[in-house]
């Protein structure tokens, strides 16, 4: 009996894995062999959360919430991220902007549905978030790539940006400190972009600034929140999984415009109800609590890199610029003469050193590795090791 095709929806059926999970899952399989893997590959930290959170999540486990709490998040935790927002960025978040969600992909793909369509243009960074793109083509708009240069110490220009706007255009995607590469735009790219989208009234802004915390060497960071006049139509997205080294929790909040927060609420009712209430209360006191644990994930976030690039650009044929922010380098390896697929594959078989290929992150990141420097210095060492004699 022959069994009918089913009907599938053809956005859904184009969008690709995150291949982040898939590397992850391959690493874990060699390792489950015997194999000595050194896993550079998926984006989290090696830290646990610090004690004081832990201790609120056992404590709201005995205690509650244990039933639904409100669509948009618990009053208390919406206060508290948008009192911390307001301290951090010298301006004034409301607490009805501020909506919490099961991780940051969730504000990405609620902020494609609203703002896509047949009919819309999304522009998005290139290299960039996996998710991106998937969540534009899932929604039907057409994604429009801008580039993410190296020249540029791994950012852009406000003026190509710009120039890639139309009628159709409906949303840009921004994200700094950048997945994969670490870039941090300039502020005054920012406020140049910032600026120019004056002339496009149409045009919303999706802030990811997940990783707006982990920045060295007194970056220039700017967050899209300093801009009161695109703030109507501004999303930031933002959460606790890198900061607090809460991957797992599938904890994080979007700050909205007040005329879409409704329309977000709806889309919660219908999608996950809420986020579970443990993670909130975790989340809290994670917001509230002392920063000097974090403080400290970032000091040797920065030893980390320091390690990781200056090694990478002792090996010959490879070059790495220095990142400014989040936890990852992005070598460019077009010198070795083994295409970035291949040279991320035979690493994990060959080697047993786990990265991402450029690939998976848009066709600009062709000839270039992320590694996550989410790792001990000394496994950083011997995957450098490994790395270089691979090359040999």
């Amino acid at each position: 009996m022959n069994t009918p095709p089913l009907r599938l929806n053809k956005n859904i059926t184009r969008i690709k894995e995150e291949g982040a999970f898939a590397v992850s899952d391959r690493a874990m399989h060699l390792a489950s062999q015997g194999h000595n893997v050194i896993n550079l590959g998926i984006g989290q930290p090696d830290f646990l959360p610090p004690k004081h959170i832990l201790a609120a999540a056992e404590k709201a486990a005995i205690d509650g919430p244990h039933g639904y709490t409100s669509p948009t998040g618990l009053p208390v935790l919406k206060q508290a991220v948008a009192s911390n927002l307001t301290d951090r960025y010298k301006t004034t978040v409301h607490p009805d902007q501020i909506i919490i969600v099961p991780g940051g992909k969730v504000t990405i793909f609620f902020a494609t549905m609203l703002m896509g369509g047949r009919d819309s243009e999304i522009l998005y960074p290139d290299p960039g978030f996996p998710p991106y793109l998937e969540a534009i083509i899932s929604c039907g708009a057409k994604p429009v790539a801008y580039g993410i240069k190296e020249e540029l110490d791994f950012s852009f220009k406000a003026q190509d940006v710009l120039s890639l706007i139309t009628d159709k255009t409906s949303l840009i995607i921004l994200n700094s400190p950048g997945n994969p590469t670490g870039g941090v735009v300039p502020r005054a790219e920012i406020k140049k972009l910032a600026d120019g989208l004056e002339k496009f009234p149409h045009v919303t802004i999706l802030s990811d600034e997940i990783y707006g915390q982990l920045i060295f060497d007194q970056s220039d960071f700017t967050s899209l929140l300093e801009f009161e006049h695109l703030r109507d139509r501004t999303i930031i997205l933002d959460g606790w999984s890198k900061t607090f080294a809460m991957t797992g929790w599938r904890l994080g909040y979007g700050v909205w415009p007040i005329q879409l927060v409704e329309h977000v609420r709806k889309l919660i009712t219908v999608d996950h109800s809420c986020v579970n209430g443990v993670a909130q209360m975790a989340g809290l006191a994670a917001i509230n609590g002392p920063m000097n644990e974090i403080d400290e994930f970032v000091k040797s976030f920065h030893q980390r890199r320091d390690l990781i690039v200056n090694g990478l650009n002792a090996i010959p044929n490879i070059t790495c610029k220095m990142p400014k922010g989040a936890f990852y380098a992005f070598p460019n390896t077009q010198k070795t003469g083994i295409p970035s697929k291949e040279f991320a594959h035979r690493l994990l078989e060959e080697a047993h050193v786990a990265t991402i290929s450029g690939d998976a992150f848009g066709n600009n990141g062709k000839g270039y590795l992320r590694i996550s420097y989410a790792a001990s210095q000394q496994e950083l060492t011997k995957a450098l090791s490994r790395i270089e004699k691979f090359l040999i």
